[in-house]
């Protein structure tokens, strides 16, 4: 990933969340679901450097560890990890079933499982 600005972060999680409601409203479950996970993780990489006070998001150097699509490291290091696992605990479960190695997968999500995860990202991202 190249280095993203906090306004293009904002923009991709946007249309990363506009992208999973439409295929959502045309029964294309699975790239629903994958989406709303990518709109997961650029809104917490923003929240990162709102919190770090960083102008762009890098994965490079001495950051390289952030460089990942684990939810878990994202999140601790956004600074909202507590309000999120106090206050929005089920928004967090359902998004934490989310990862990129589903693309691959046979088993396909059910309406209800990507609705659910619809709702969670729109709530998570208001924080995000």
């Amino acid at each position: 990933m190249k280095n993203l600005k906090v306004h293009e972060l904002q923009l991709l999680a946007e249309e990363r969340y506009g992208d999973a409601k439409e295929l959502y409203h045309v029964n294309r479950y699975g790239g629903a679901f994958y989406l709303c996970g990518y709109a997961i993780e650029f809104g917490l990489k923003k929240k990162i450097c709102a919190t770090l006070g960083w102008d762009e998001y890098t994965g490079d150097g001495k950051y390289k560890f952030l460089k990942t699509h684990d939810f878990e490291i994202l999140l601790h290091f956004s600074g909202v990890e507590r309000e999120v696992k106090t206050s929005f605990w089920s928004e967090w479960s359902a998004v934490t079933k989310w990862n990129p190695e589903k693309r691959y997968s046979s088993v396909k999500p059910t309406e209800q499982d990507v609705k659910l995860l619809l709702d969670a990202t729109e709530t998570l991202l208001r924080i995000l």
